[in-house]
């Protein structure tokens, strides 16, 4: 299985150790990764201006970082979506790369998705993951799992095994 992983977080940090575990676990396993660090890329958000469904043919008008990430939308068997919570939802960075797939409606190939999330608070998960299954609830694609680490849970041993194991599995 090809997995496409967007990591929207802008550092280093919690996420990127998130990220790692579910690599390994994945790789561990057999399956094709491919990190995409969106987080510190240049990708606007979606100026609905309809470009991609006339004269685009599926491209956006904007011509910018997301260039580099379309391929894996429409290549990847999997899609895992990773981020800090930055104020009550994922990064703006990568809630622009999940909005500018309305260019060509919903990952082409991935049946499968996930979503990796860092807090230092405990609960301030809501927000992100009503994003991530109304986006599922559009595309079709399955929910594989949602991953959580608030606090000390952050980079522990404990959670990044957690991880490891959720991505071997798969």
């Amino acid at each position: 299985m090809k997995i496409a992983i967007l990591n929207g977080s802008p550092r280093l940090g919690n996420t990127a150790a998130m990220v790692n575990a579910f690599a390994e676990g994945a790789k561990e396993a057999g399956h094709e990764v491919e990190i995409l660090h969106v987080g510190k890329m240049k990708i606007n958000g979606c100026l609905a201006c309809e470009y991609c469904h006339g004269k685009g043919e599926g491209k956006c008008v904007q011509k910018d970082d997301m260039e580099k990430v379309m391929p894996a939308y429409k290549e990847a068997d999997m899609i895992v979506y990773a981020s800090p919570i930055y104020y009550f939802d994922m990064t703006a960075q990568i809630l622009a790369a999940i909005q500018r797939v309305y260019a060509i409606g919903k990952p082409a190939k991935a049946a499968k998705s996930a979503l990796l999330l860092s807090s230092a608070s405990p609960a301030p998960y809501e927000g992100a993951i009503a994003t991530y299954k109304a986006m599922l609830g559009f595309t079709g694609v399955e929910d594989a799992g949602i991953i959580t680490a608030a606090g000390d849970e952050n980079g522990s041993e404990a959670k990044l095994a957690e991880i490891r194991a959720f991505a071997k599995a798969l």
